[in-house]
């Protein structure tokens, strides 16, 4: 049974006079460095100078300082930038201006368990990862609720990296909504895994194939679009707040019906043995060195080439102006 804790088990007391340098000021960051800020605990931001998020987080408020810098003062450094980017940065910029005692925090842990990055052993290394984008992990902050995370220490050098991994959980809001205790290696695999097979990866592919088969069986592209693109948010939902069997019993007898009898003839085991695959491909690295050696050769087109050709399918043309059609104001 997984390890959990909830508000009232956690104090912000193991870090309240420490500084926290949140080092990257994207989606993460933002949402994770003004959580923090706003509860009450001390907090720099560590950025390239002059780069463009430099003016964003000091109109939030926030004392902004070059990385080296940041990394310097700070008694916590939680590196909160690309995964690609990591190592360089680490390598160049925060490593050398580590002190000794220092926590090394994470909110996703290929680096360290892929071992990009070899941080010293006199320093805590943890990590602090919310289950959900940092604009949600904002959002559920400043409604007085939280974005749920899971968290691990990899090496507690300081005797206190626990206290100091479950402080910041609850600096971020997410003690409000319960955190789980999970490893770096474990966290890696099955986002990984989930990220591939199913959340962005299995679900993009179902919901294109599905387009198609309905288009190219004489149906109107506008029609397939909202039956199998636009209505999955709404099933989503259901299942996220009541559970699989909730959906069920919230959708209409036809729908369950169909979807009981069905589903399985879709999602069959072929689909559960392809899968497999991918999961043995995440666990035994070659993902990782496929993903490293793409990404060193292509840089940001090593998707971008695959996203180009979305860009170009019939049901991104078609979900364009079905979106414009629903909310008029938005941009893309």
């Amino acid at each position: 049974m997984a390890k959990t804790w909830k508000d009232a088990d956690v104090s912000l007391d193991p870090i309240k006079n420490q500084i926290i340098a949140v080092i990257g000021y994207g989606i993460q960051g933002h949402a994770q460095a003004n959580n923090l800020k706003d509860s009450g605990l001390n907090v720099i931001v560590g950025l390239q100078e002059g780069g463009s998020s430099w003016k964003k987080a000091k109109d939030d408020g926030h004392e902004v300082l070059s990385i080296p810098k940041a990394c310097e003062k700070a008694d916590i450094v939680h590196v909160l930038i690309p995964d690609m980017i990591q190592a360089k940065i680490f390598r160049e910029q925060i490593e050398p201006n580590l002190n000794v005692g220092n926590a090394l925090s994470f909110s996703h842990g290929a680096a360290i368990h892929w071992e990009w990055i070899k941080a010293p052993g006199d320093v805590d290394i943890i990590m602090i990862a919310p289950k959900g984008p940092g604009s949600k992990v904002r959002e559920t902050y400043l409604e007085g609720f939280g974005t749920p995370s899971i968290v691990a220490v990899y090496q507690d050098y300081t005797k206190m990296a626990w206290d100091r991994t479950l402080a910041l959980a609850k600096g971020i809001g997410s003690t409000r909504a319960g955190i789980i205790e999970t490893t770096f290696q474990e966290e890696v695999e099955t986002d990984w895994f989930g990220e591939q097979a199913d959340l962005c990866g299995g679900c993009a592919s179902m919901v294109m194939n599905a387009f198609e088969i309905l288009v190219e069986a004489g149906y109107q592209p506008e029609i397939a679009y909202f039956e199998v693109l636009h209505e999955l948010k709404l099933i989503v939902d259901l299942i996220q707040r009541y559970g699989i069997n909730g959906m069920w019993r919230r959708v209409s007898e036809t729908a369950r019906y169909g979807g009981l009898t069905r589903g399985p003839m879709v999602m069959n085991k072929d689909v559960k043995e392809n899968m497999k695959k991918v999961l043995k491909m995440i666990q035994d690295g070659t993902f990782n060195q496929e993903w490293i050696s793409d990404y060193q050769k292509n840089g940001k087109n090593s998707f971008d080439r695959y996203m180009k050709q979305i860009d170009a399918h019939q049901i991104e043309q078609v979900g364009k102006k079905m979106r414009h059609m629903m909310w008029p104001d938005s941009t893309e």
